[in-house]
């Protein structure tokens, strides 16, 4: 009987090898298909748990206020009220500033953007390439902008005083823009044969590798015309009891100044190799019909960076939204609120412990950055396409 037993057990298991092999090698086959994704996958994991956490856990404490209680301290769910503070509560006027009553000149410049939306999406709608999905997302992008516009020409054309939303929208918009236009035109610059081009390249990067507290207080001591290195200079002029920081555009000139010295070279060196990497024989081409430098520019050189100056751009748009140690330092965020940044006002409500709040301005900062970033993109994707 015993070995009866011993018999059925072992051709049992014997049975069921096969099955558990059958089970574990469409598993296995699998991951060979797949061998990076596999070695991949643990780095995505850990990469992922440390990005998302803590964007939920700041996402929930917006959501809440904190208080003091026995023992410590606690978070208590209060729901948007942080974010409506924000909109239309005691905190409106520093978010988004004063906005009194438009006068003629700014309703008309109002009502020329207003017409520029409506005449895009009505172009869109009357193309050949429409879609519901495009058509809503137009719409929408067309909202927000005109919002957008409201509060800018509403706190900067009237006698209103702009937010630290509008501020910071217009560190963005200024210094993105003549970082652009400068980066481009010493990459020009430096692509001629021109002797001591080599030298010229390395002292354009030096503003970079100083870090941006270092430029602050350097604009800082620059700026100071009651002593400092440029007080001889101030003094030849007359200024020397002029003040920057008692000026709002004087104060915010001052941070851009700086924000534009600092981060221009990086732009340079971006579109200085996209500029070594296109094509000689194009240009040689153009210049064998007939094009002008113009010519050679708009039609070759252009179209080929087109690329690296979408991808630079939105990289620098970006960082341009979250300035805050040219502000903090140079000026202390103002005079009064003037040219404190979004992320300044999210560390100044933080250190008055306010920690619903500053997460609040914090996620309001990624709603911005991810509408403009989103619109960027589907601005410029179809003409990178086209070009390509």
């Amino acid at each position: 009987m015993k070995n009866s037993s011993l018999t059925m057990r072992s051709e049992a298991s014997v049975r069921s090898v096969p099955l558990v092999l059958a089970w574990r090698r469409p598993l296995a086959a699998r991951l060979d298909q797949h061998p990076g994704a596999v070695f991949i996958l643990p780095a995505v994991l850990v990469i992922l748990a440390f990005s998302i956490f803590p964007l939920l856990a700041s996402l929930y404490v917006s959501l809440t206020r904190l208080s003091f209680a026995e023992g410590g301290v606690e978070l208590k769910f209060v729901g948007l009220d942080n974010y409506l503070k924000l909109l239309v509560g005691i905190d409106r006027t520093h978010f988004l500033g004063v906005t009194p009553g438009l006068t003629v000149a700014s309703a008309i410049v109002l009502a020329v953007i207003y017409a520029g939306l409506g005449f895009l999406l009505v172009r869109y709608i009357r193309g050949p390439g429409r879609t519901a999905v495009g058509l809503v997302g137009r719409l929408l992008v067309a909202f927000v902008a005109g919002a957008f516009a409201w509060l800018l020409v509403s706190t900067l054309l009237t006698t209103g005083r702009p937010g630290t939303l509008v501020v910071t929208i217009i560190y963005v918009t200024v210094d993105v823009a003549v970082q652009y236009v400068l980066a481009l035109g010493l990459a020009l610059l430096v692509v001629q044969r021109l002797p001591g081009r080599r030298f010229f390249r390395v002292v354009f990067l030096l503003p970079m590798m100083i870090t941006p507290v270092g430029v602050a207080y350097l604009f800082r001591m620059l700026t100071d015309t009651s002593k400092g290195p440029l007080y001889p200079l101030w003094n030849h002029f007359g200024l020397s009891d002029v003040s920057w920081v008692t000026n709002p555009w004087g104060a915010r000139l001052a941070v851009m100044i700086g924000d534009i010295w600092q981060w221009t070279p990086f732009i340079f060196i971006v579109l200085l190799a996209a500029l070594e990497s296109v094509p000689e024989e194009l240009l040689e081409a153009g210049v064998v019909d007939g094009a002008n430098r113009w010519q050679l520019f708009k039609s070759i050189t252009f179209p080929a960076i087109l690329p690296a100056t979408t991808t630079v751009v939105l990289i620098r748009i970006i960082e341009a939204f979250k300035i805050v140690d040219l502000p903090n330092v140079l000026t202390n965020g103002g005079p009064g609120t003037a040219t404190e940044s979004l992320t300044l006002h999210a560390y100044t409500i933080w250190r008055a412990l306010d920690i619903g709040g500053s997460a609040a301005v914090a996620y309001m900062l990624v709603f911005v950055v991810t509408f403009v970033g989103i619109s960027y993109v589907n601005l410029f994707r179809r003409r990178v396409a086209a070009m390509a």
